[in-house]
């Protein structure tokens, strides 16, 4: 068989490989629509995190390759995505404008057939939230550096919203600026990542003023109407702004990864990996804390982070945020709670909800 009849035989296999796939897309996309329809009927929710997550799961696992978990992951998300919208398009609030890693990890958590709305700030986002302006609400909670983002712990104290799920991002950040930009007058960025690029900023460009802004988009909205302006902030800004990029992977640390969660008025329903968020508070007593979370240790449920943070209403008071492997359903996470509520000066559950990959 000559090359050229060989690439012919593979590009046939190939169109009528393309030619099933669009069939079957179209009718998942279709049997959705059925879903969507039984659902408005029972008055559920369109966004099922914990089903995705079990579809997600089980599809990396039954892979063969040559697809990464990653690109397999990243693909039915998207089909989710497509599918999820033929029910109803549903709407996400997060830190504009656009280009912010929230915008990111927004897209990652529900794929692109979304409508996103540019919240002016992290409390902002919480209160679309809530007003039910914005179905979702996708923050930042911690990062790998520069540990929790504050304001998005305080606000976890007294929100209605809970917990519905999470997903860790790669933080790589960029120095952008205008084409031919000369030496820069001040350099602006989310406060965050001020620090988070701190080293490199202080060796490459000493003394020159950092000035923080309400996200690392709006710095470099700001980048782009002042040439005397650089701007820390991630690469798919600089198409958004008219910037170039100056400089890749400036982060001081390269795993530099933050956390951010999804804000929802509904509890999430077990997937089979879970994660439950608690927050409390003890009466300052020695011993009180190790006391409190002994129910977890007797129970054999382990703690992936615990973390203080002062009390505004007390001077040397704290509260103390845990996550706990398990959903709050699971009998020994539900017992192990009371128990630890019981030993509480203050107690909420924040959410349970799908572990990120």
């Amino acid at each position: 068989m000559s090359a050229k009849s060989t690439l012919e035989t593979l590009r046939a296999r190939i169109d009528k490989i393309d030619h099933e796939l669009l069939g079957l897309i179209n009718e998942r996309i279709s049997l959705a629509a059925k879903v969507g329809t039984d659902k408005a009927i029972r008055e559920e929710s369109v966004y099922r995190p914990e089903r995705e997550a079990q579809i997600i799961d089980r599809l990396v696992q039954e892979n063969p390759g040559p697809l990464s978990a990653e690109v397999t992951s990243f693909i039915f998300r998207e089909i989710i995505s497509l599918a999820r919208c033929a029910e109803t398009q549903i709407t996400i609030a997060a830190l504009g404008p656009s280009g912010t890693f929230s915008e990111q990890a927004a897209y990652r958590l529900f794929g692109h057939q979304i409508s996103l709305v540019e919240a002016i700030s992290i409390e902002d986002v919480f209160r679309l939230a809530e007003a039910g302006e914005a179905l979702y609400g996708v923050v930042p909670v911690e990062n790998s550096t520069e540990g929790g983002v504050n304001s998005t712990l305080d606000l976890l104290l007294d929100t209605p919203l809970v917990i519905s799920n999470e997903v860790e991002l790669k933080i790589i950040h960029c120095l952008l600026a205008q084409p031919g930009a000369g030496p820069p007058a001040q350099i602006a960025a989310h406060q965050q990542a001020l620090a988070q690029c701190r080293q490199w900023l202080a060796a490459h460009y000493p003394g020159v003023p950092l000035v923080a802004k309400a996200s690392n988009a709006d710095a470099a909205r700001s980048a782009g109407a002042d040439k005397t302006t650089y701007a820390v902030a991630s690469a798919t800004t600089a198409p958004i702004y008219d910037l170039e990029i100056k400089v890749r992977n400036i982060e001081d640390n390269p795993g530099n990864t933050t956390r951010f969660l999804v804000l929802s008025t509904e509890m999430v329903g077990r997937s089979g990996r879970d994660k439950t968020s608690l927050v409390m508070s003890n009466t300052n007593q020695p011993g009180a804390l190790y006391q409190q979370l002994a129910p977890l240790a007797d129970a054999g449920i382990s703690m992936t982070r615990i973390e203080s943070r002062p009390m505004r209403a007390g001077l040397w008071e704290y509260v103390f945020f845990v996550d706990v492997e398990g959903h709050i359903e699971d009998s020994k996470v539900e017992a192990a709670v009371e128990a630890i509520k019981k030993e509480s000066a203050f107690f909420k559950v924040l959410g349970s909800y799908p572990r990120g990959l």
